[in-house]
């Protein structure tokens, strides 16, 4: 080791293995001991405090330690835990089914819990190609995905996945997608703008429909914003010309709103702004607020309706999680639906993202190395080129965006990179004045970069 270690981290590094890491990488940046957080903020073993932008893995919405999930939680747990969700059920699920298919676009009825979003994933696939199945479609056994997509990383969900950094080694187990191009906005090949445009990149899609469709169980989708391939933002037309495609091909469209869910666009789902309605929209993330693990499945009647029968045609859909349903991640799921109806949330989102949209477009729009800013809703991305006019990229192997998130921490914040790009998912309970902070902190720390690099910032 290189660094000298508090007790806690020398204790972590001598048995745990993190997560999305190098973990050679921890010799020379220790793993951050966190004791406490409170609202957007996290503090360190040390007390030094972390403005947390991304909403640790963009899960929290209402900041940590919020005082009413958390009387919430503890009232659930001192009632009932967990029970098992086959022949029993319990309130905060039944309660958690009703607000979200009331609150869904119209036709979603129905409700399968899971535990996590990769689990929703392979749930929405399972579903969709049983149905086929179950309903004489037998040649029905692919998935169309686009390319740079990521829906998770259990093996379903990776096959569907387009990022080689995560599906490339594991290449061998994946099933055979069926893969279109998907939409690139800052780098449009027909010189589009999102703004104004019909969303010509659709064709991809329809061209692959058009040849393999009787093969196809579900395209899946990214709803506005293909996260991990470094929140590349799309207008909602591309999602209204997919439902047209999937409808006109017979095949089930899938809206992985996991990471987008939420408000995180704007508004409460991002398929709302297209006005479409999938068969399957999964959810997770943000569902308990950042809390606990939960993931849902909403369906359509059609669908349920070819699953229930006599138990002896086998046509029930045996897929099951310890976990399904648990009660205390289903009770804080219902105070967040709660506090989306009591306070204003979707309005409280328009009005700082549009302040953050100010405030990041008067830091970055002409700032050297900044080839594009990026919003929707309360998720803004910053995508570093090497040449503002050809929009060429830096080098992976650079690993410039994890060298800015280094920097970063060391200011308190919190912005862990894609790749070359930083981006902004802060709780929505953050303020104008740590807005603000995260904003000139990432302008600053990104000026520093570039000048200790040698580049020339003006």
């Amino acid at each position: 080791m290189n660094q000298v270690l508090t007790d806690l981290q020398a204790r972590d590094l001598r048995h745990v293995w993190h997560p999305c890491s190098q973990m050679k990488d921890y010799e020379m940046f220790p793993p951050i001991v966190i004791k406490k957080g409170q609202g957007v903020w996290l503090y360190d073993e040390h007390g030094k405090r972390y403005l947390d932008a991304v909403s640790s893995w963009w899960v929290n919405l209402f900041g940590h330690a919020n005082p009413r999930i958390s009387q919430a939680l503890s009232e659930q747990a001192f009632t009932l835990e967990h029970t098992i969700f086959a022949n029993f059920t319990h309130e905060p699920a039944i309660t958690v089914a009703e607000k979200l298919t009331a609150l869904a676009p119209q036709g979603l009825q129905k409700v399968f819990f899971a535990d996590n979003g990769s689990s929703a994933i392979e749930v929405a696939l399972k579903m969709s190609f049983q149905f086929h199945m179950q309903t004489g479609k037998t040649a029905k056994k692919r998935f169309l995905a686009l390319t740079d997509a990521y829906h998770g990383e259990t093996i379903g969900a990776l096959s569907v996945g387009g990022v080689d950094l995560y599906n490339e080694v594991y290449q061998p187990l994946l099933l055979d997608t069926v893969r279109a191009k998907g939409p690139d906005c800052f780098r449009c090949p027909f010189h589009e703008e999102p703004s104004s445009c019909d969303a010509p990149c659709s064709q991809f899609v329809e061209e692959q429909l058009k040849e393999h469709h009787e093969e196809i169980t579900a395209v899946i989708i990214e709803p506005l914003i293909q996260a991990a391939a470094g929140m590349k933002m799309y207008p909602p037309i591309y999602l209204k010309r997919l439902r047209t495609l999937c409808s006109q091909y017979a095949v089930h469209l899938i809206a992985d709103e996991i990471a987008v869910g939420f408000g995180r666009t704007g508004t409460l789902f991002a398929c709302e702004q297209a006005g479409i309605t999938p068969d399957f929209m999964c959810l997770s993330k943000g569902l308990t607020g950042g809390y606990l693990p939960l993931s849902v499945v909403l369906t359509t009647d059609q669908i349920y309706n070819a699953f229930y029968d006599d138990y002896g045609t086998m046509k029930a859909f045996l897929h099951s999680h310890s976990y399904s349903g648990n009660t205390l991640a289903c009770r804080v799921a219902l105070e967040v639906l709660k506090m989306f109806e009591e306070e204003q949330v979707l309005d409280m989102i328009q009005h700082k993202g549009q302040r953050m949209r100010e405030l990041a477009m008067a830091a970055f729009h002409d700032a050297p190395y900044v080839g594009e800013y990026r919003q929707v809703g309360l998720v803004g991305a910053i995508e570093l080129v090497v040449n503002r006019k050809t929009k060429e990229s830096f080098a992976s192997e650079e690993r410039i965006g994890y060298q800015i998130y280094q920097l970063a921490l060391a200011k308190g914040l919190l912005i862990r990179p894609l790749g070359n790009i930083l981006y902004f998912m802060p709780p929505y309970i953050i303020s104008e004045e740590e807005m603000s902070f995260m904003i000139d902190t990432t302008k600053e720390t990104i000026e520093q970069f570039f000048q200790e690099r040698g580049a020339e910032i003006g």
